[in-house]
């Protein structure tokens, strides 16, 4: 099955089934009891194939080959949202993923490594040569639930927040390695969306979710 052509980060002002780019993706621990948190889902097995299919992905777009998008569990059948990391000699070499969940997550792994090694904006397509030294992260989100300010856990929690057509997003992980208490966390996401920075207190839809974070290093 071919792959549709995937979309870039190049707006905040994103649509439902854009891609859209993060900040970090280093795993955080969570031991919340909010109705939004989940437990490990992906298996060491599991998360190998979709690590597997992130690098085959880029190596089938760069030797003009097609890659098989057949799903071989009905596990990666389902719908999630992904964002997909990529590392060359430790520095951020694209990022890009799918805010909502749109596609199963096996499409949506091989989709988003395409675009953030080709479609980043933000750096030249990756080649040949980097494709081989690339170390891959991946975050597989949880489906967006509406929350409160005061529910928001740090470290937990990714946020969306939405208001006037436009929508912002981070992931749990930016805050902890930002040192951001629960406020500047909120408003750092308006700021991501392109709103005033107090959009979440006037009116601003915001919604959060989990993200099961793993890649080449933290895979056991």
């Amino acid at each position: 099955m071919p792959m549709s052509p995937p979309l870039h980060n190049s707006s905040s002002d994103v649509a439902a089934s854009e891609l859209t780019r993060v900040e970090g993706s280093k795993p955080v621990s969570c031991a919340s009891s909010h109705r939004i948190t989940s437990p490990t889902e992906f298996s060491p097995q599991e998360r190998t194939v979709l690590l597997r299919l992130a690098h085959d992905s880029i190596s089938c777009a760069l030797e003009n080959r097609e890659i098989s998008l057949d799903i071989p569990t009905p596990h990666f059948a389902e719908h999630r949202g992904v964002f997909t990391s990529l590392y060359l000699r430790g520095e951020l070499r694209g990022c890009v993923g799918y805010v909502l969940p749109t596609c199963p997550v096996y499409r949506a792994v091989a989709e988003t490594a395409r675009a953030a090694a080709f479609q980043d904006n933000r750096f030249p397509p990756v080649t040949k040569e980097e494709a081989a030294h690339l170390e891959i992260d991946l975050s597989i989100l949880s489906p967006p639930e509406p929350v409160q300010a005061e529910e928001i856990e740090v470290g937990c929690h990714g946020l969306l927040v939405s208001w006037h057509g436009r929508r912002g997003l981070l992931l749990p992980q930016v805050p902890i390695e930002r040192g951001w208490d629960r406020t500047t966390f909120l408003e750092q996401t308006c700021r991501k969306a392109g709103v005033p920075i107090d959009a979440w207190q006037k009116g601003a839809i915001i919604e959060a979710f989990t993200a099961e974070v793993f890649g080449d290093k933290s895979n056991p």
